[in-house]
């Protein structure tokens, strides 16, 4: 009855793979901890997740998506973001002592995962930085709220990249500030940075994680010679 239950769902309503494993998982906490009988999960009766590419911004993309950003707060924040491959809140509660500029490097705390890590500090970024900080005397969190003593939303952050966006006539709607992340790890993967190194700035766990950015590079691409003009060159065709 249950496997039917799950075709109905795959079958009939069309459900996508999230609603499906939650039916599935559901059904299995029944049989387990309800009726106390074993099931496994058939995983072959809802579809598998799709593996989807993020969409990136080109270097000239993010250099006029800052450029537009005429707020020097809002500029620093996405600036900051994509020069150290921030995830969203992490940015949001990056606080003034985790700026390290004498080893030219940024901590973050209890980023994902509950996990800390040191990612880059650019040189360009720690003046931008020194000119924030004259202008908005910020107090213990780099970044400050509307709120005193607590730091800018992640919400105001996602708002601010939207307005820049459209500000630097950037339209697909696909992009947000994570966005950001994906084109500093892809970015770096194009100018020669080993994949193990990224995978450490962006503080991921598993190596596969990282892997998809060796999807997203184009110079990697553009350096290999297609086998049909060597082998015509060489013919001389």
């Amino acid at each position: 009855m249950h496997y039917s239950h799950l075709l109905y769902c795959k079958e009939v309503l069309g459900s996508g793979f999230s609603k499906c494993h939650l039916v599935a998982q559901s059904v299995s906490f029944l049989f387990k901890h309800v009726l106390q009988k074993d099931y496994r999960v058939p995983s072959v009766l809802y579809p598998r997740k799709p593996e989807q590419l993020p969409d990136i911004l080109s270097e000239a993309e993010v250099k006029r998506l800052i450029e537009s950003t005429t707020n020097l707060k809002h500029r620093t924040i996405l600036s900051l973001i994509y020069s150290a491959g921030l995830r969203l809140n992490e940015a949001s509660q990056l606080r003034i002592e985790h700026i390290d500029s004498t080893h030219m490097r940024i901590k973050v705390v209890r980023g994902k995962g509950n996990k800390d890590r040191y990612t880059l500090l650019s040189p360009r970024i720690l003046l931008q930085l020194r000119d924030y900080y004259r202008k908005y005397k910020p107090q213990q969190y780099l970044f400050n709220g509307i709120k005193k003593g607590a730091p800018i939303s992640p919400r105001m952050i996602q708002h601010v990249f939207t307005r820049s966006m459209q500000r630097a006539a950037i339209t697909n709607k696909g992009y947000s500030v994570h966005t950001l992340r994906h084109c500093f790890a892809t970015h770096l993967l194009d100018n020669g940075a080993d994949i193990h190194t990224i995978k450490e700035l962006l503080g991921h766990c598993d190596l596969k994680t990282t892997m998809i950015y060796m999807h997203l590079t184009t110079a990697r691409v553009q350096r290999i010679i297609n086998p049909y003009d060597r082998i015509m060159s060489q013919s001389g065709s």
